[in-house]
């Protein structure tokens, strides 16, 4: 039996994954049929990251499908619902990318509000010497209001660290937090409206998506800040590079966008935008920990029929997981 590999998979993973088990690789191509054809019944789990993910489709094309082992926090790629219709447990990644997405975010309001990417280009292009300091001034991270919207693990190690800078936090979710010493407000258009920075640390799918509408964008006003560590389909994009380019917003820092890895050309062509390439969580330690813990979801699904870190758990009467 198989494990099929589904996006671009970590090397490292791939060479641990192609150690110990028999691995396929789901071609993104229009081989794909003729490859599922020739495989599909061979497969007992698969290992994801990111596009194309694994829709409905390919689940039901997946006669002995059993787990979806998820390298990642987020995963919005996955259709949950057709898993657990279908009995297919679902793992994901939690906690281990919580304090590597968090210093991103830190690392984005600073680069952002203080130019340091222009400042950086600025010595670089030998200005220095000509022009001096002839470049906009930045704005203090610290003492500034920030509003975070999803105030979970990620959100909540994001203002831990805000903490120190003096700011003043808010946030917005679905529902309060009980005990949180952060001042919660009851809607997006509220909380942009009363702070200087807008952090968004929700959650993909589409019970978020543009949930950052232009509407909320407009209450941040000139002189706010976006910063996005979450997912590109949570804010409006359309209407978030229309107001920067407009000068109505002051700036962004932006580690993800809603047609990855293409990028607008607009936002390339400012100087107060800051654009990641979708590298928030992915650090040398992260990425280890996150290996590591894909491994022990897989081989605890081979072996036991269970997952360490389910977002839904395997249903063995439906879909008995098949040992090595």
């Amino acid at each position: 039996m198989s494990v099929l590999q589904v996006g671009v998979i970590e090397p490292a993973l791939a060479r641990a994954l192609a150690a110990k088990y028999q691995t396929l690789q789901l071609p993104n191509d229009p081989t794909r049929n003729a490859f599922l054809a020739q495989h599909a019944a061979s497969v007992t789990a698969v290992v994801d990251f990111g596009p194309p993910g694994v829709d409905a489709d390919l689940m039901k094309s997946l006669p002995n499908l059993g787990a979806i082992v998820h390298q990642g926090a987020g995963y919005d790629s996955i259709d949950v619902d057709a898993a657990r219709q279908l009995g297919i447990g679902v793992s994901n990644t939690p906690d281990v990318l919580n304090d590597t997405v968090a210093d991103t975010a830190v690392g984005l309001m600073l680069a952002t509000m203080r130019g340091l990417c222009t400042a950086d280009r600025h010595v670089r292009a030998g200005n220095w010497p000509l022009n001096g300091s002839k470049y906009p001034l930045g704005r203090d991270v610290s003492g500034s209001r920030v509003g975070i919207l999803g105030l979970g693990r990620i959100g909540s190690a994001i203002a831990t660290r805000l903490v120190g800078f003096d700011c003043a936090i808010a946030y917005h979710n679905r529902r309060e937090v009980p005990g949180s010493p952060y001042r919660y407000v009851a809607s997006p258009v509220e909380l942009a409206n009363t702070v200087d920075v807008l952090v968004i640390a929700t959650t993909g799918g589409a019970g978020t998506k543009n949930l950052v509408s232009r509407a909320v964008l407009e209450a941040l006003g000139p002189n706010g800040y976006v910063i996005n560590i979450a997912r590109g389909s949570v804010a409006d994009q359309d209407a978030l590079v229309d107001l920067l380019v407009a000068g109505r917003l002051a700036g962004a820092g932006l580690d993800v966008f809603t047609d990855e890895p293409y990028v607008p050309v607009r936002l390339r062509g400012l100087d107060n935008v800051v654009l990641l390439p979708h590298i928030g969580g992915v650090t040398v330690r992260s990425l280890s920990m996150t290996r590591e813990l894909v491994l022990r979801n897989l081989d605890q699904y081979l072996t036991r029929g269970t997952l360490t870190t389910p977002v839904v758990p395997p249903n063995s009467s439906l879909r008995p997981a098949i040992d090595r």
